[in-house]
């Protein structure tokens, strides 16, 4: 059994359309980021980021003591390899794979990550933000021509194999129009983002945790204030005394 520990956001998704896609049981563990989760020193054991996912495998390969994993790529790996699925493992294709997964984790994942911020940020509040929008709203819509013109030339990612490379990418286009994003600008990508959406697993893994978040703009303005000022602008976490 594999423990997630988990809350819905795209980097949480991720793993569990795979852990959908190769059928392995798994048990969710809610971490409320909302709330805070993430900086309970039990989880902060777990991985010293600060940041979910988090998986641990209580039967890993070979047996002994239970295996924890951070960071969603680093997971992807893991979970791909145990199950024998979409992480080939001949020298060219699996480094096709990793340096997507790279990418992903590098550039899409962050870049993506502070555009909707800027985009959602009140500016009434905080003061002109057209320079930050403009840059990673930009920025995304130069990361997307990258993933247009690979599937250009080929199906998946990697290649002709649907891998984790694919699996790690999709949840992170689904807010394309949050983003400022239009796809119909990528006809290769959209065809790519329109087949992978459709596959049973992704769909069950991106549903993952829907009871669990709330919408945030429908809660009252201090209990706004409270998460922004939880998840926004951290600084060190201090060592133990």
């Amino acid at each position: 059994m594999i423990d997630l520990h988990y809350w819905p956001t795209p980097n949480g998704k991720k793993v569990t359309i795979l852990l959908e896609e190769c059928g392995l049981p798994y048990r969710i563990v809610a971490v409320n980021i909302q709330k805070g989760d993430q900086f309970d020193k039990a989880f902060l054991e777990m991985n010293p980021n600060h940041r979910m996912p988090v998986m641990v495998d209580h039967e890993p390969k070979g047996g002994g003591a239970p295996i924890t994993v951070f960071e969603s790529g680093a997971i992807m790996m893991y979970i791909a390899e145990k199950a024998g699925k979409f992480y080939p493992q001949d020298l060219r294709t699996r480094y096709d794979v990793n340096q997507w997964v790279m990418w992903q984790m590098a550039n899409q994942g962050p870049k993506t990550g502070e555009c909707g911020h800027f985009r959602r940020l009140d500016q009434k509040q905080h003061g002109d933000q057209t320079y930050a929008i403009r840059r990673f709203t930009d920025e995304v819509n130069r990361l997307y021509g990258v993933l247009n013109n690979r599937l250009y030339r080929h199906k998946y990612l990697a290649g002709d194999q649907y891998t984790i490379a694919d699996m790690i990418c999709y949840p992170w286009t689904v807010n394309w129009k949050g983003q400022g994003q239009d796809i119909e600008e990528f006809k290769h990508f959209k065809h790519w983002f329109e087949e992978i959406g459709a596959r049973p697993a992704v769909q069950k893994g991106m549903a993952v945790g829907s009871d669990l978040s709330s919408d945030v703009t429908k809660l009252p303005p201090e209990e706004q204030a409270r998460i922004r000022k939880l998840l926004y602008n951290q600084r060190a976490i201090p060592v133990p005394a």
